[in-house]
Protein backbone atom coordinates (compact mmCIF):
# COMPACT_ATOMS: atom_id res chain seq x y z
CA UNK A 1 0.00 0.00 0.00
CA UNK A 2 1.30 3.43 -0.89
CA UNK A 3 1.93 5.82 2.01
CA UNK A 4 -0.72 8.18 0.61
CA UNK A 5 -3.30 5.38 0.69
CA UNK A 6 -2.36 4.53 4.27
CA UNK A 7 -2.86 8.16 5.30
CA UNK A 8 -6.30 8.15 3.67
CA UNK A 9 -7.37 4.90 5.35
CA UNK A 10 -6.20 6.22 8.71
CA UNK A 11 -8.17 9.44 8.17
CA UNK A 12 -11.30 7.42 7.37
CA UNK A 13 -10.92 5.49 10.64
CA UNK A 14 -10.51 8.78 12.55
CA UNK A 15 -13.60 10.21 10.80
CA UNK A 16 -15.65 7.06 11.52
CA UNK A 17 -14.80 7.35 15.23
CA UNK A 18 -15.68 11.05 15.07
CA UNK A 19 -19.19 10.48 13.68
CA UNK A 20 -19.79 7.57 16.07
CA UNK A 21 -18.81 9.82 18.99
CA UNK A 22 -21.50 12.26 17.81
CA UNK A 23 -24.05 9.47 18.26
CA UNK A 24 -24.60 8.84 14.56
CA UNK A 25 -25.35 5.38 13.21
CA UNK A 26 -22.74 4.35 10.66
CA UNK A 27 -24.43 2.46 7.81
CA UNK A 28 -21.55 1.93 5.39
CA UNK A 29 -17.85 2.54 4.85
CA UNK A 30 -16.28 2.70 1.40
CA UNK A 31 -19.57 1.98 -0.36
CA UNK A 32 -19.06 1.55 -4.11
CA UNK A 33 -21.63 2.76 -6.60
CA UNK A 34 -21.60 3.08 -10.38
CA UNK A 35 -20.06 6.56 -10.19
CA UNK A 36 -17.43 5.98 -7.53
CA UNK A 37 -17.14 5.51 -3.78
CA UNK A 38 -18.68 7.06 -0.68
CA UNK A 39 -16.24 7.16 2.23
CA UNK A 40 -18.84 7.03 5.00
CA UNK A 41 -22.62 6.88 5.05
CA UNK A 42 -24.32 7.57 8.38
CA UNK A 43 -27.63 8.60 9.93
CA UNK A 44 -27.82 11.78 12.03
CA UNK A 45 -31.23 11.64 13.68
CA UNK A 46 -33.48 11.12 10.67
CA UNK A 47 -31.08 12.54 8.06
CA UNK A 48 -28.92 10.41 5.79
CA UNK A 49 -25.41 11.88 5.77
CA UNK A 50 -22.83 11.18 3.08
CA UNK A 51 -19.41 11.97 4.57
CA UNK A 52 -16.47 12.75 2.32
CA UNK A 53 -13.21 12.34 4.22
CA UNK A 54 -10.08 14.24 3.18
CA UNK A 55 -6.84 13.62 5.03
CA UNK A 56 -3.53 15.44 4.75
CA UNK A 57 -0.25 15.32 6.67
CA UNK A 58 -0.30 19.10 6.84
CA UNK A 59 -1.60 22.18 5.08
CA UNK A 60 1.45 22.89 2.94
CA UNK A 61 -0.57 22.05 -0.17
CA UNK A 62 -3.81 23.56 1.16
CA UNK A 63 -6.47 22.58 3.65
CA UNK A 64 -7.84 19.05 3.15
CA UNK A 65 -11.39 20.34 2.56
CA UNK A 66 -10.16 22.38 -0.41
CA UNK A 67 -9.80 19.10 -2.32
CA UNK A 68 -13.60 18.78 -2.41
CA UNK A 69 -14.29 20.57 -5.68
CA UNK A 70 -17.65 21.38 -7.28
CA UNK A 71 -17.07 18.42 -9.61
CA UNK A 72 -16.50 16.12 -6.62
CA UNK A 73 -19.65 17.44 -4.93
CA UNK A 74 -21.67 16.73 -8.08
CA UNK A 75 -20.37 13.15 -8.07
CA UNK A 76 -21.24 12.81 -4.36
CA UNK A 77 -24.80 13.95 -5.09
CA UNK A 78 -25.08 11.34 -7.85
CA UNK A 79 -23.67 8.66 -5.56
CA UNK A 80 -26.08 9.66 -2.78
CA UNK A 81 -28.96 8.96 -5.18
CA UNK A 82 -27.43 5.60 -6.08
CA UNK A 83 -27.01 4.83 -2.40
CA UNK A 84 -30.67 5.62 -1.67
CA UNK A 85 -31.74 3.17 -4.38
CA UNK A 86 -29.40 0.53 -2.95
CA UNK A 87 -30.64 1.26 0.57
CA UNK A 88 -34.29 0.84 -0.46
CA UNK A 89 -33.43 -2.57 -1.90
CA UNK A 90 -31.71 -3.60 1.34
CA UNK A 91 -34.76 -2.50 3.34
CA UNK A 92 -37.02 -4.54 1.04
CA UNK A 93 -34.84 -7.57 1.81
CA UNK A 94 -35.53 -7.10 5.53
CA UNK A 95 -32.36 -5.33 6.69
CA UNK A 96 -32.67 -3.55 10.04
CA UNK A 97 -32.30 -0.05 8.63
CA UNK A 98 -34.29 3.19 8.66
CA UNK A 99 -36.83 3.03 5.84
CA UNK A 100 -37.17 6.76 5.23
CA UNK A 101 -35.08 9.83 5.82
CA UNK A 102 -36.21 13.40 6.41
CA UNK A 103 -33.37 14.60 4.22
CA UNK A 104 -29.97 13.92 2.75
CA UNK A 105 -26.87 15.93 3.58
CA UNK A 106 -23.28 15.93 2.38
CA UNK A 107 -20.62 16.66 4.98
CA UNK A 108 -16.85 16.90 4.72
CA UNK A 109 -14.59 15.70 7.50
CA UNK A 110 -11.10 17.15 7.09
CA UNK A 111 -8.40 15.30 9.00
CA UNK A 112 -4.97 16.89 9.39
CA UNK A 113 -2.13 14.83 10.79
CA UNK A 114 0.40 17.03 12.58
CA UNK A 115 4.00 15.95 12.97
CA UNK A 116 3.26 15.00 16.58
CA UNK A 117 0.12 14.63 18.62
CA UNK A 118 -3.46 13.73 17.81
CA UNK A 119 -5.14 14.20 14.46
CA UNK A 120 -7.03 17.46 13.99
CA UNK A 121 -10.62 16.83 12.87
CA UNK A 122 -12.75 19.57 11.30
CA UNK A 123 -16.33 18.73 10.39
CA UNK A 124 -18.10 20.84 7.75
CA UNK A 125 -21.83 20.11 7.70
CA UNK A 126 -24.08 20.54 4.70
CA UNK A 127 -21.46 21.60 2.18
CA UNK A 128 -23.91 21.45 -0.72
Amino acid sequence: MRAKDGVGKYGERVAARHVAARGWRLLDRNWRGKSGELDLVAVDGDVLVVVEVKTRRGTRFGHPAEAVTPRKLARLRTLAGQYLTHHRERCAEGADLPVRFAGVRIDVVAVTLPGAGAAVVEHLEGVV
